[in-house]
């Protein structure tokens, strides 16, 4: 057998990782692969150390309520490594939790390969150097990636992006107009994956369609990552005094049904995106971390969709500016102006082809049994 740590740290680090796991058994069936992960991977056939909802937290105020758990997560990946003997290490982005983990994985001789790249072209470009260190091998999910690693002499291979394959071509979506007269904009609603992420965004999206239901008929809905528990869900609609319906299946094809999503910034976006789907990203963390970011960023917006587009095709309203009413009034500008919605949906389009061909898994994949078959 051959042993594999893999660790991903998020929702969609766990999807990613199971799918590059059992594309690599196709291959390679003796893989053997544990570490830190979540339900998709644990159905790949995945021990797990622990469970990746445990430290999926965003913000530096968010990580300190669990840097205890993380510390010992931490502590018990190593100590399996040193009882299982891996011949790889795969880190699924999470960078300030896989980082760490890579300078002990390097000092005990285990080649790290480091699979979504940490976003540090974005911001805190200088950690580039602390990967060139720690880290072998670099598969990146952005053609503009591999110059930018290899430019510090970092192996890096470009095998494109797998929501290419995760989220399916739905015309129907690319020619859906407003309603008809008298029927209601379906509004959806996105708060995120991670517990802090609802905490967080929940009230105000509910807020949010509250205003937005003065003034235009809405049919509104959330949509529920796998990874939040349905309580949560129900102790914030309790909270707000707004109840939505909840739905927890078939997300895409629900979310091509909607006039207009309000998305937590992250993968999520890319997803809208690729279905087609008009979208407003909103995000919000604590102070202090949206204070360091803004010293930080180095780039002059944060959705992956516009970034990957390099323009403002969607709209983006964070902190300060992510309140009920701004985003009510933002939502019922949209809604009432079918030129723009058509605008974005012609941007919209020109995601898929910049995010590669399908089949990343199988290429990076076939980077896996290429390293474990040295």
């Amino acid at each position: 057998m051959t042993s594999l740590l893999i660790v991903a740290g998020e929702a969609s680090g766990d999807l990613h990782g199971a799918r590059l796991l059992a594309a690599a058994r196709r291959t390679m069936p003796e893989i053997e692969a544990f570490g830190l992960g979540g339900d998709e991977l644990a159905a790949a056939g995945f021990d797990a150390v622990a469970h990746s909802s445990e430290i999926a937290v965003v913000g530096i105020t968010e990580v300190l309520k669990v840097l205890g758990r993380a510390r010992q997560i931490f502590r018990q990946l190593l100590d399996e490594v040193e009882r299982r003997r891996p011949k790889a290490a795969v880190l699924i982005d999470s960078p300030e939790f896989n980082l760490r983990l890579a300078k002990e994985l390097h000092a005990r001789g285990v080649r790290v390969c480091y699979y979504i790249s940490p976003q540090i072209w974005a911001w805190r470009k200088s950690r580039v150097r602390t990967i060139a260190r720690r880290v072998d091998r670099m598969w990146v999910l952005f053609p503009f990636e591999v110059e930018f690693y290899r430019g510090s002499g970092i192996e890096a291979v470009w095998v494109g992006h797998p929501l290419v394959d995760e989220v399916p071509v739905l015309p129907q979506v690319w020619d859906q107009g407003p309603p008809p007269a008298g029927e209601p904009y379906s509004v959806a609603l996105l708060p995120g994956s991670r517990g802090s992420e609802i905490d967080a965004l929940l009230p105000t999206l509910l807020r949010s369609v509250e205003l937005l239901g003065r003034e235009l008929p809405i049919r509104p809905f959330l949509v529920r990552a796998p990874t939040v528990p349905m309580s949560r869900l129900e102790e914030g609609m309790a909270a707000a005094g707004v109840r939505v319906e909840v739905v927890s299946d078939n997300r895409f094809d629900h979310l091509s049904r909607a006039h207009l999503t309000f998305c937590a910034s992250g993968t999520a976006t890319l997803e809208l995106g690729l279905l087609g789907a008009p979208l407003i990203v909103t995000y919000r963390v604590g102070r202090f971390t949206a204070l360091l970011a803004k010293l930080l960023l180095e780039v002059p917006r944060i959705s992956l969709v516009n970034l990957v587009l390099g323009r403002h095709a969607v709209p983006e309203l964070l902190q300060a500016e992510a309140t009920p009413e701004r985003l009510a009034g933002a939502a019922r500008e949209l809604l009432l102006d079918p030129a723009r919605i058509a605008e974005m949906r012609r941007s919209l389009a020109e995601l898929r082809p910049r995010l590669g061909a399908s089949g990343a898994a199988e290429r990076a994949a076939a980077q896996l049994v290429e390293e474990l078959s040295r």
